[in-house]
C-alpha cells in the first residue's frame, strides 16, 4: 500500500477529506519520526513497537574489487508486531 493509498484509506474510514487525511498521515509518521530520533521506542499495543538500535562496524568486501573494506556503525530502525497485527495476518 503506498502514502496515497494509505490517505485515501483513512479518508474513507474517518470521513475526512483527502487533504485532511493526508495531514494526519504526516503528522503520524512525523511523530514516530521524532520519537525514533529521540531514541524512543513508539509502542502501538497490538499493532506494533518501532525502535532505533545502532548496527555495528563491521568487515565487508567491495563488491567490484573483492577487497576488504570497513563498513561504519549506523542506526538502523526496528519494527516488531504487536499480536493483534501477527493474528490478523494468520
Amino acid at each position: 500500500m503506498s502514502k496515497t493509498e494509505l490517505v485515501e484509506f483513512v479518508a474513507a474510514e474517518t470521513g475526512l477529506t483527502k487533504a485532511d487525511a493526508g495531514r494526519a498521515v504526516d503528522a503520524m509518521l512525523k511523530g514516530i519520526e521524532k520519537g525514533l530520533k529521540e531514541s524512543q521506542k513508539v509502542a502501538f499495543v497490538g499493532f506494533g513497537t518501532f525502535s532505533s538500535k545502532v548496527r555495528p562496524a563491521r568487515e565487508g568486501i567491495n563488491p567490484l574489487t573483492k577487497e576488504p573494506m570497513k563498513i561504519a556503525a549506523k542506526n538502523v530502525v526496528s519494527f516488531k508486531a504487536g499480536s493483534k497485527l501477527k493474528d490478523a495476518l494468520n
